[in-house]
């Protein structure tokens, strides 16, 4: 990939998930490359109910014990998959739903208006900067860690977006696992804990009940 931070829309795995009932072990590198335009055809994939079982979005939440009126950003929220669930569990929040496809960020914007969610804000990003406009209590990125280049400089950069306290989780599929991308696309539980950390961030915590993804959160390391 040419660009530096999130190719959109979550992963191309999902297209396999909704596709076939079988694990994505047949997803090629042309597929993982796939372009996300459509919207609309991508939402019947990304937001396919199935998901839910192995993605468990609430569970996630949960665990991330955010306060009521916590400002979150989903960094490649795509159809927004997981900021509608956070738009939702946080009337109090806020909550952004960032991305660098165009149609994508359209789709996001009218979603939060057809179902309501005054608190949900759909925000375009470039490719080196997600563009937030205050600084969030949560960063999260879902299957996009992998799709992002120079990260240290990236990341390093993203302390900045953090409010005092605030946290960055990353999910994203573990190695073994039958669902994903192409194994030489995926990015070690290991290795993401040590890019993170020479990018200036202690790991906080550690879950292990997703089935097929690691799920890391971190802390900017006090200078």
């Amino acid at each position: 990939m040419t660009r530096i931070a999130i190719r959109s829309t979550f992963l191309v795995v999902l297209v396999g998930v909704a596709l076939a009932a079988g694990p994505v072990t047949a997803q090629t590198p042309h597929t993982h490359d796939h372009s996300f335009g459509d919207a609309e055809k991508w939402a019947k994939v990304f937001d396919d109910p199935q998901r839910d079982a192995w993605q468990k979005p609430h569970e996630v939440i949960r665990a991330l014990a955010l306060k009521p009126d916590a400002v979150v950003a989903d960094i490649g929220s795509g159809t927004g998959y997981f900021a509608v669930r956070l738009a939702h569990m946080l009337p109090q929040g806020r909550v952004y739903g960032v991305d660098v496809e165009p149609d994508m960020v359209k789709y996001l914007a009218e979603r939060a208006k057809r179902e309501g969610l005054g608190n949900l804000f759909s925000r375009a990003a470039s490719p080196g900067d997600p563009r937030l406009p205050e600084k969030a209590d949560l960063i999260v990125l879902v299957d996009v860690f992998h799709h992002v280049e120079n990260r240290d400089r990236y990341f390093s950069k993203l302390r900045d977006a953090l409010k005092p306290g605030g946290r960055i989780a990353i999910i994203d599929f573990r190695m073994q696992s039958p669902e994903g991308p192409p194994k030489a696309a995926r990015i070690s539980p290991e290795q993401v804990k040590s890019e993170l950390k020479q990018a200036g961030y202690l790991l906080d915590r550690e879950h292990g009940f997703l089935p097929n993804q690691y799920f890391l959160v971190f802390r900017p390391a006090k200078p």
